[in-house]
């Protein structure tokens, strides 16, 4: 029976580079894919993972109806065997809704890729929907890291090294961009309570001993 299966993780775990291999797989025995994205880092209309891999995808808007979409390709005698959205969780809570009627209705399988939360641990609206309709959640074995080695498991948003907790939701950056801009960068659940990022961390480490005061 076709699934809607939500693949999840922090950033810098791998997800992209998994739906880059499961549309690899399936394209080598014959298969064709259709594959969504929103606010790929690579650009509009790609899918890219940090490994340097990247194909050609449909990029979403706003306002586009997945299901609209799937339907009018195929009327057109053009064939999609199965469904990738990655950046899952930038895409709007109806739009979740739409692909799991690609799959009841067209009998598709949709592979969906995104982060859970934000950069304040909130769930991204597509991302608790996703929770809500997938027939399974699938949370990466691939562990990000935070800074002291213990397992990455919260997102943050960082300006110049430094941790924010205000602003838009959706903030496109990275992990790997320079120090200077808004980034992002995976921490435990401790240092994310705790605003230490690895700049922070430097720099604490690099600050003279405070001696008490007798």
């Amino acid at each position: 029976m076709p699934e809607l299966v939500f693949f999840s993780g922090t950033m810098d775990c791998g997800k992209s580079t998994l739906a880059l291999q499961i549309e690899h797989n399936r394209s080598a025995r014959g298969l064709a894919g259709m594959i969504f994205t929103r606010n790929d880092r690579a650009g509009e209309g790609k899918l890219s993972s940090r490994l340097g891999l990247v194909t050609d995808a449909v990029e979403v808007g706003e306002h586009a109806d997945l299901y609209a979409h799937l339907v009018d390709h195929l009327s057109q005698g053009r064939r999609a065997d199965y469904v990738i959205a990655d950046e899952a969780q930038f895409l709007a809570p109806e739009q979740i809704d739409q692909l799991a009627r690609v799959v009841d209705d067209l009998e598709l399988d949709v592979y969906a890729f995104g982060i859970t939360t934000d950069f304040r641990s909130k769930l991204f609206p597509g991302s608790q929907r996703l929770v809500e309709l997938a027939d399974r959640v699938e949370v990466l074995q691939v562990e990000a890291l935070c800074w002291c080695g213990a397992r990455a498991t919260h997102n943050a948003r960082t300006v110049g090294g430094v941790m924010v907790v205000e602003g838009a939701q959706v903030v496109v950056g990275d992990v790997t961009g320079s120090p200077d801009e808004v980034g992002y960068e995976v921490l435990c659940r401790r240092h994310h309570r705790r605003r230490m990022t690895a700049a922070t961390a430097r720099a604490a480490a690099l600050a003279p001993d405070v001696l008490p005061v007798t």
